[in-house]
């Protein structure tokens, strides 16, 4: 829908609810998804549901983690431009629209970002009416280059990968110095938190209520920005008792021990602590190797036998073939080790998610089999095996303590305030009170939201 010059999409609230859109819009958008990518009622189809408003989740199969806990996994690549990541840069795009912040006559969007937000908020300018800039590392797949220029997007590289996103924010500043760029700053955007606290946590819970015993005991994420996190803010306000774990590459442990190497999943491991990272409700840091991410990958995208030879049925062999990327992999595996590390039983749940699929990772699998002396099946059985093994005590970091959570914090002073945040305000984020108020922003937002579009032309 059309308001002024820019084009308007859904509320927080029916991005939650998709059924509460109106039938006529609902009924567009589900026909143009995937039918015709570039058409603006695509922005209704930014939800975790499928046309018949099921959320769109797979529960990894138990003969892979050899557990008896359900891992819930909700999938990202359903979204529109294929990744969850489309969800907060809508979130950020309408929000400074209804505030009167940007316009397509004179703004452009600038997007740092290590890939998936990069394509979202590409994709997401295109059907608004905005130009993009994307800033990013220069070593991520070349997937993720190609889709933030079939959508129209710019890029502007920046030195190193992943883990060097600070790079790519201190270039961002410079960019900043020009009014007419208008920057979706996602590592401290609250339209990010909002959006997933909302959405990706009230998906979170509708999908576990039809498994085990209908209860999430842990939510389980790799923080690139912390935006998906949020989501177990949702999470234990329905589970009390639920955990809320943040994942990162041993080889780049940052929130766990103050590491900051390179490592190979991209979208994550930031080499900081995020701004709307709420660390008040993080419980514990688990720690990963990356080389185990991509390898369980490689056996899910090309040991289809593997995996039935482990007991997994054909047709679910084969359908997780094209449902998971590196991130989703990495962030399952800690969902197992995490289940078993806090001896979850038989029909618990623990959820987490896949926030994109394999099309972006053609270029990651073939840089392993370059990498690898051989990958017969006897090599997929014991990559599959070493990554679902049981935790070490020194993988899994409990942070529910006063000295963890200060340990943090103090994180996040080191690398926000250089970025012109106070000391002032970032104490303000050491009381939940903050982020309730930053979250019941929602309601203000969709009723801008719905004005808007009532006067679109």
């Amino acid at each position: 829908m059309q308001a002024g010059d820019f084009v308007l999409g859904p509320t927080y609230e029916e991005m939650a609810r998709p059924e509460l859109i109106p039938d006529d819009i609902r009924q567009l958008a589900v026909s143009a998804l995937g039918a015709d990518e570039l058409n603006p009622v695509n922005l209704f189809n930014i939800h975790w549901k499928d046309s018949s408003n099921r959320v769109r989740y797979l529960v990894f199969p138990r003969q892979v983690t050899a557990l008896d806990v359900n891992i819930i996994v909700l999938l990202g690549s359903g979204f529109p431009s294929g990744s969850h990541k489309v969800g907060p840069a809508y979130a950020m795009m309408a929000e400074a629209c209804v505030d009167g912040l940007i316009d397509p006559q004179v703004h452009t969007i600038l997007a740092p970002s290590t890939g998936n937000f990069g394509i979202g908020a590409a994709y997401v300018c295109s059907l608004m009416g905005f130009r993009s800039l994307v800033i990013m590392p220069d070593s991520m797949s070349r997937e993720r280059y190609e889709r933030i220029r079939r959508y129209g997007g710019n890029l502007e590289l920046t030195p190193g990968t992943e883990s060097d996103v600070i790079l790519t924010l201190q270039r961002t500043q410079e960019l900043m110095r020009n009014p007419s760029n208008h920057v979706l700053a996602q590592f401290e955007s609250f339209s990010n938190y909002r959006f997933h606290r909302h959405v990706t946590g009230r998906a979170a819970v509708e999908a576990a209520r039809g498994v085990g015993n209908g209860r999430i005991a842990c939510f389980v994420s790799a923080p690139g920005s912390a935006g998906t996190l949020a989501a177990g803010d949702h999470v234990k306000s329905v589970f009390p008792d639920a955990h809320v774990v943040a994942v990162e590459p041993y080889e780049c442990s940052t929130l766990s021990t103050g590491g900051k190497g390179q490592h190979r999943v991209e979208g994550i491991g930031d080499k900081m602590c995020t701004l709307i990272h709420n660390v008040l409700t993080t419980d514990f840091v688990a720690v990963v190797h990356d080389e185990d991410a991509v390898r369980a990958l490689k056996v899910i995208r090309d040991g289809t036998s593997v995996l039935e030879e482990l007991g997994v049925g054909h047709e679910e062999a084969v359908a997780l073939r094209d449902q998971l990327g590196v991130s989703g992999m990495f962030n399952i595996i800690a969902a197992a080790r995490m289940a078993r590390w806090l001896r979850l039983g038989p029909n618990e749940n623990v959820v987490t998610v896949a926030t994109d699929g394999f099309d972006r990772y053609h270029s990651v699998i073939d840089d392993l089999d370059r990498r690898s002396l051989e990958t017969t099946p006897n090599v997929l059985h014991r990559w599959i095996r070493d990554a679902f093994a049981g935790p070490e005590d020194r993988m899994v970091f409990d942070c529910r303590r006063k000295p963890a959570k200060e340990r943090l914090f103090a994180q996040k002073q080191v690398d926000w305030v250089p970025l012109g945040w106070s000391v002032e305000r970032l104490e303000t984020l050491k009381r939940q009170e903050a982020w309730e108020a930053e979250y019941e922003k929602i309601g203000a937002y969709d009723e801008k939201i719905r004005a808007a579009r009532g006067n679109a032309r």
